[in-house]
């Protein structure tokens, strides 16, 4: 019996291991491993890509996220205890970024057809102490529409971009994700449409004081050795995973058009009623497929069927960030759709690297799913 991994990240980069061991080992004899010549070389070619000014190479997506804030901490545009606008159905991340910086998630519930933020209802989330609005492209599909815009232009909000798993989707104006908002953090973790071999991440924005201060504080608070103008941390992108990324970013874009094939794929052959399966945009370069998201009320049974058949299926996300642990002071809140979908959600196989068979096979194998 043939087996699917959720994930096989071997097999991901296996069509390209040439040109990384070659990547790596040109950083290696070069003898210069952080802010050198790969690290500008990746962010110019990631603001060619996606048609910004500033980018800033960091270690991490959460850490992208967290120098945006505290960013516009320092620049006057943010103060503790301010409200951030966050997605209820979102990785913990979303949310870690924003308490990191003694800001407030104030919570928000998702679209049943997208499980996005839907924008409708953020007009009634807003609060006097409202500063910005945080979206994120789940599951790699854009969140942007002109209600959003209207809102956050109405109140002066900022509005952050989570880009973590839509590098390279696009609204229909043909605008990418990444370059929609005041400030966007993409994530760069292995698993990623776009992964390093290790952690990285970025931050993306229009604005050029932001990206100076970003920069900054991401270099313990100063630009000149020995001399800080803020309280910093060390989140740098290592210039051999900057050298992995401009591998790799050649081939996302064939990629991303790969996992939507496949997408288009599970939702023509797929056909049981005891599984929900997620819509396609009407545009369709507004998703890259991150993740494919199936929704099932009997969400364990059908996960070990799936097993008991050798395929490996993942839950994004089983617990939401307002009822974990870490959490305890927002335990109380009731956000009914973000908590039904924690209990429903599954995440099917998508990969570049799977075969128009195999999501066959894994559509037949689902297709004589019974509860």
């Amino acid at each position: 019996m043939k087996t699917y991994n959720l994930l096989s990240l071997q097999q991901l980069n296996a069509p390209y291991a040439h040109e990384l061991k070659e990547a790596a080992c040109r950083v290696i004899e070069s003898g210069w491993y952080l802010r050198g010549t790969e690290t500008e070389a990746l962010e110019h070619e990631m603001a060619s890509y996606l048609g910004i000014e500033h980018v800033v190479g960091v270690a991490n997506g959460l850490d992208a996220l967290r120098l945006i804030l505290r960013a516009y901490m320092v620049m006057g545009r943010l103060q503790a205890g301010d409200e951030i606008i966050v997605p209820a159905n979102t990785f913990i991340a979303s949310v870690l970024a924003i308490t990191d910086c003694d800001l407030v998630p104030h919570f928000v519930e998702p679209s049943a057809i997208t499980h996005n933020l839907d924008t409708s209802l953020i007009e009634q989330a807003i609060t006097p102490r409202t500063r910005a609005i945080m979206v994120v492209h789940l599951y790699g599909r854009a969140c942007w529409d002109e209600q959003l815009v209207t809102t956050a232009r109405r109140h002066n909000l900022l509005i952050v971009e989570d880009n973590a798993q839509a590098l390279g989707a696009r609204t229909d104006n043909g605008t990418h994700t990444g370059t929609l908002g005041d400030a966007a953090g993409t994530s760069f973790y292995p698993g990623k449409n776009l992964g390093a071999l290790g952690d990285a991440g970025m931050v993306t924005t229009h604005d050029k004081q932001l990206a100076t201060v970003v920069k900054s504080l991401a270099n313990y608070g100063g630009n000149t050795r020995y001399i800080y103008e803020h309280k910093g941390l060390n989140s740098r992108i290592d210039d051999i995973q900057a050298a992995l990324l401009r591998v790799k970013l050649q081939y996302l874009d064939s990629e991303n058009q790969r996992r939507s094939e496949i997408a288009r794929l599970y939702n023509t052959l797929v056909n049981n009623p005891h599984i929900t399966l997620p819509r396609h945009p009407l545009v369709a370069q507004e998703h890259v497929w991150h993740q494919y998201v199936v929704r099932t009320s009997q969400r364990n049974a059908f996960m070990q069927y799936m097993l008991d058949n050798g395929i490996a299926t993942g839950i994004h996300y089983p617990i939401p960030p307002h009822k974990q642990e870490a959490y305890k002071e927002y335990n109380h809140l009731s956000l009914p759709l973000t908590e039904l979908l924690a209990t429903e959600v599954v995440s099917l196989p998508i990969a570049p690297y799977l075969t128009n068979d195999d999501i066959q096979h894994i559509a037949d194998v689902i297709n004589r799913y019974e509860p």
